[in-house]
């Protein structure tokens, strides 16, 4: 599934076209669309999205004129919105609202709304607010039910640059604080990732902006989602800084049984990287807007598994109650490891989800799922996180889940015990003695935590496990380049299976844990028990 297009504009997309529900509006969704002021709330818009759920999804008619559907890439970027005319232009608050034009690849109308002291209003498309100029379009002949696709979210610090935007489906993204940089994509929902049958994307269908009070620091959006599968109200309180931070609420209506529910969703690229170099043929040494997937699991656990471009479809599954967070995560922050100078992977944000324990409780019973798919370049976003509850949504069932989202280059949560900075593996045995059968090196290297204050005479132990197969010559010792440590051991294949093998391996001290635990499914190749 090829996920994005527009890696240069730093925004998401979805496959497929799916819909804007235009039959079964309320009386006062109704009075929304006719641009008059209606009374607004999250407890009203719940209700909507609950009765939207309740009627049979309609999908929207599109027309677009040929102009807009005769846009290349390049002709669609652009189309330029006028600054002048952005939302709150001119006025004393600290935010200001863009908007993006439907184009070839985001065919559906969304809906924008301005909400003041609690009564919302239509914000009407017009073509004067759009540069068409060097976008080779005829502006007097594109028309003037263009609408909007999604929008932009500036700040004052600098109003020429995107601290978040909405586009495509549920997609949106936030950059990384004072990096300005965007990156991996988060999801309202994931529904039906990486099962046999085609995934669907629900879309937001319909905002609504809150106009801040003067001097906030703080920007309320509301959101309708809609799909064939579900019906969903959000919240979002988007929260400027060195990191940024997305308070979310969601109520979610299903409308049939769905198979896999993904909640707190986030999408992201592995090409290649120091562990993982299948597609390795560029001269750029790594590529990824993420290195690795975090679990802060409910009993505590540290967990950290690097991401891999799988050669297939692989799904893995992180059982867990009431997790404490978790995240697709960018820590290489060093240039010369990607020596990109346009790109800047460096830069890319990681993005952490962290629960929140409302009066119903934490999120229960479920488990974190890490899909990787193939990808042959980095226009693919090839990788999806997200937490799937214990129990399938059954029709009228409310959902209700509340998190915050968190995107930085330096996430003010780290563990306390050290972490992994790098993976790397290859051919294993002794230097300078004949193998006598395969095996392969993995040599982790960790550092934080206590690591950096241990004395070089600690008898610190590498604590190894494998699903299968033999571990050989474990080792762990100090680092000083690093301040940690590293730990390193052959796995040897026992058997013909080509079935990936599960990596576990953390440093442990007088019996207590030193560093996180590092996860990896190694799958060894054909005929490896029988090499040398």
């Amino acid at each position: 599934m090829r996920r994005r297009k527009f890696l240069q504009s730093g925004v998401a997309l979805a496959a497929g076209i799916l819909a804007f529900p235009s039959a079964g509006f309320s009386e006062r969704a109704e009075r929304h669309r006719s641009g008059q002021k209606s009374a607004f709330d999250f407890a009203w818009l719940k209700g909507h999205a609950r009765s939207l759920a309740e009627r049979i999804f309609q999908p929207p008619p599109i027309t677009l004129s040929k102009q807009i559907l005769s846009l290349d890439y390049d002709g669609y970027q652009a189309i330029r919105f006028r600054p002048e005319r952005s939302l709150w232009s001119g006025q004393p608050v600290n935010f200001r609202i863009q908007f993006f034009p439907r184009g070839p690849s985001f065919r559906e109308q969304v809906r924008m709304y301005e909400v003041v002291d609690g009564a919302a209003q239509e914000i009407r498309y017009n073509p004067a607010m759009l540069d068409f100029r060097k976008s080779g379009a005829d502006a007097a002949l594109v028309g003037e039910d263009l609408g909007f696709a999604g929008f932009r979210v500036q700040y004052r610090t600098d109003w020429k640059t995107d601290i978040a935007s909405f586009l495509g489906a549920s997609y949106f993204r936030a950059v990384g604080g004072d990096q300005r940089q965007y990156g991996l994509s988060a999801r309202g929902l994931a529904v039906n990732t990486a099962l046999e049958g085609p995934e669907e994307f629900p879309r937001f269908t319909a905002f609504w902006f809150v106009r801040p009070p003067q001097n906030s620091r703080r920007l309320e959006i509301y959101a309708l989602l809609d799909s064939p599968s579900v019906a969903g109200a959000y919240r979002f309180d988007v929260i400027p800084g060195a990191t940024t931070e997305m308070e979310v609420d969601a109520a979610l209506y299903p409308r049939k049984t769905i198979e896999r529910f993904g909640v707190g969703a986030l999408t992201s690229m592995f090409l290649c990287g120091e562990n993982d170099r299948r597609v390795g043929l560029d001269w750029r040494p790594e590529i990824h807007d993420s290195d690795g997937l975090a679990l802060f699991t409910g009993s505590g656990e540290r967990i950290w598994r690097p991401l891999m471009n799988s050669p297939g479809t692989r799904v893995n599954s992180f059982s867990d109650e009431n997790p404490r967070g978790f995240g697709l995560m960018q820590r290489d922050r060093n240039f010369d490891h990607y020596q990109d100078d346009g790109a800047f992977y460096e830069r890319r944000p990681s993005l952490w989800v962290e629960p929140k324990i409302t009066s119903g409780g934490g999120w229960g019973r479920g488990s974190v799922q890490l899909v990787e798919l193939p990808a042959p370049d980095e226009t693919y976003d090839n990788i999806v996180a997200y937490w799937v509850p214990a129990a399938k949504p059954e029709p009228t069932q409310e959902w209700l889940f509340s998190y915050r989202l968190h995107w930085g280059t330096q996430l003010g949560f780290e563990p306390s015990l050290a972490r992994v900075v790098a993976t790397r593996s290859g051919i294993g045995g002794v230097v300078g003695q004949k193998r006598r059968h395969f095996s392969w090196r993995f040599a982790v290297d960790f550092a934080g935590g206590e690591l950096a204050a241990l004395s070089k005479n600690q008898d610190v132990e590498p604590i190894i496990t494998a699903s299968r197969g033999e571990v050989e010559i474990p080792s762990a010792r100090p680092q000083a380049d690093i301040r940690g440590y590293r730990a390193m051991f052959d796995i040897k294949p026992t058997d013909d299976s080509i079935e990936p093998i599960d990596l576990r391996l953390y440093l442990r001290l007088h019996g207590q844990p030193l560093t996180e635990t590092w996860l990896y499914q190694w799958t060894p190749p054909p005929g490896a028990e029988r090499k040398f």
